[in-house]
């Protein structure tokens, strides 16, 4: 169903895709928008190892739930900040893609693991964790990102 890697010897190992889909704060989430147009959007993201799932926040209604109800279908894509090779102008950097069903969170625990996840990528102080959730849980749409297909590349630029 999915494609191959056309240039299969740059293709991360799963461990390196799930590792940089931890480690970064941010992508692109692209789906099929209005009268099909592709609509990306950069989003803050938490992958969480327990489920394999991405879950993003936002609002209650808006182009993402608007495009997600016509079609649940997406991909989400990531890519570091890339290392400098020394002697040289190029960057290497490392890229991932998530294919996958986007689908409304429901679930309170869950609503909140993911808010607490998001939240940890950007500080450590739970207190200040915790108002915020206390003070947006009700007005937040927490979105997942089941993955069918992940793959990942490493690119030298040139």
């Amino acid at each position: 169903m999915f494609r191959p890697m056309r240039r299969f010897g740059q293709q991360l190992p799963e461990e390196t895709c799930l590792e940089l889909l931890r480690r970064e704060k941010r992508g692109v989430l692209s789906l099929l928008g209005d009268e099909g147009y592709p609509y990306g959007v950069p989003l803050d993201f938490w992958y969480c190892p327990e489920d394999g799932c991405l879950y993003f926040h936002c609002a209650p209604e808006g182009h993402k739930i608007d495009a997600m109800n016509c079609c649940d279908k997406a991909s989400f894509c990531v890519c570091d900040q890339g290392t400098a090779i020394e002697g040289d102008w190029a960057l290497r950097f490392e890229s991932v893609i998530v294919f996958g069903r986007l689908a409304r969170v429901e679930e309170p625990e869950r609503i909140q693991a993911a808010l607490r996840g998001l939240a940890g990528k950007f500080t450590e102080d739970s207190s200040y964790i915790e108002r915020e959730i206390e003070s947006y849980v009700n007005r937040v749409r927490i979105l997942a990102l089941r993955p069918e297909h992940i793959t990942g590349k490493r690119i030298k630029e040139s």
